[in-house]
């Protein structure tokens, strides 16, 4: 099948703020998405998942690499030709709060995907605002009402309505309801399932939650210090994970059931300075089982069952 976004080589350099190195936000990210998935991504804040997704959608440009969409590099595009592409990968927001002008109606924020591609008559905007409102669950009555009258959840039912209103093929949730409360949360990922499977979408999703991504995604990338350091079926990362990583980061899941117990691995210190990665394995001063050859030399992929791990030691951890 093919893959319906792709990424090469994608990396972002910032300058470090003594001017004299650079800060890898990004590093030598590789990653493919097929038509009607879900890929998670997820990681420590500061990992670089939100500066990967905004190069994705080109909304800031990348030092490095390239990112296909239907096998068309998008970074090759002029800006006109970008910005007919753009209908069909669209982006929903962490904060539901500031995503949303205060000035513009609920109509307004709604139509306003609509009325810049001057997509359809002013009626017939009108009347697919209408159809959205009602299709992300909200009253006919919001449409006339104005950001600051909503919850944190139905904010976000705003933004993804927005986010729907060109038909995309792909929409990029950033953080999609870590804002939200728990009890709103379910609710809105209920939604995007259900939007999922009437629209024929394609997510990324990007969290720090390992447990909302183990619930959404169909696969999930494991990003550290800019970089993915693992990679396959959701089932095999989260379920059976290769990179200690990975390891800690599901160990720290709280166990619902309150007759099991599992151990939790608790990881020394902070992640490294961006602006000075370790040599080897940038986890090694945090890894237990890392040895010499981590600290020397940086670890490539590799394949263990469905998924694969940057880890000298993946396939015996």
């Amino acid at each position: 099948m093919t893959a319906l976004l792709e990424a090469r080589g994608l990396s972002k350099f910032f300058p470090a703020r003594d001017g004299k190195g650079l800060v890898r936000a990004v590093n030598d990210v590789s990653l493919s998405l097929a038509p009607g998935e879900t890929l998670g991504i997820v990681g420590e804040s500061g990992c670089g998942k939100s500066t990967l997704a905004r190069m994705l959608m080109r909304l800031i440009e990348p030092s490095e690499g390239k990112v296909l969409l239907e096998g068309e590099d998008l970074l090759s595009l002029a800006k006109g030709a970008m910005r007919q592409r753009r209908r069909d990968i669209q982006i929903v927001f962490q904060d539901p709060y500031a995503s949303l002008d205060p000035r513009m109606s609920i109509a307004q924020i709604i139509a306003e995907p609509l009325d810049i591609h001057g997509i359809g008559t002013k009626a017939e905007r009108a009347a697919k605002v209408k159809d959205l409102i009602d299709l992300v669950g909200l009253d006919p009555s919001a449409a006339s009402r104005y950001p600051h009258e909503f919850s944190g959840g139905q904010r976000q039912r705003i933004g993804i309505a927005r986010a729907i209103a060109l038909e995309p093929k792909l929409v990029v949730l950033d953080e999609p309801v870590s804002a939200l409360d728990v009890s709103i949360q379910s609710q809105i990922l209920n939604l995007l399932d259900d939007l999922k499977s009437r629209l024929r979408l394609s997510y990324i999703f990007i969290s720090h939650d390992l447990s909302v991504v183990q619930h959404v995604s169909d696969r999930v990338a494991v990003m550290y210090l800019g970089r993915i350091v693992e990679e396959g079926p959701a089932e095999a990362v989260l379920g059976a994970p290769r990179h200690p990583y990975t390891q800690a980061l599901m160990s720290a899941i709280p166990e619902i059931d309150p007759t099991r117990r599992k151990s939790h691995q608790l990881l020394p210190g902070d992640p490294p300075n961006p602006e000075n990665i370790p040599s080897g394995c940038p986890f090694h001063p945090r890894c237990p089982i890392a040895q010499d050859i981590c600290r020397t030399e940086p670890p490539a992929f590799r394949t263990a069952g469905a998924s694969r791990a940057r880890c000298h030691f993946a396939g015996e951890t």
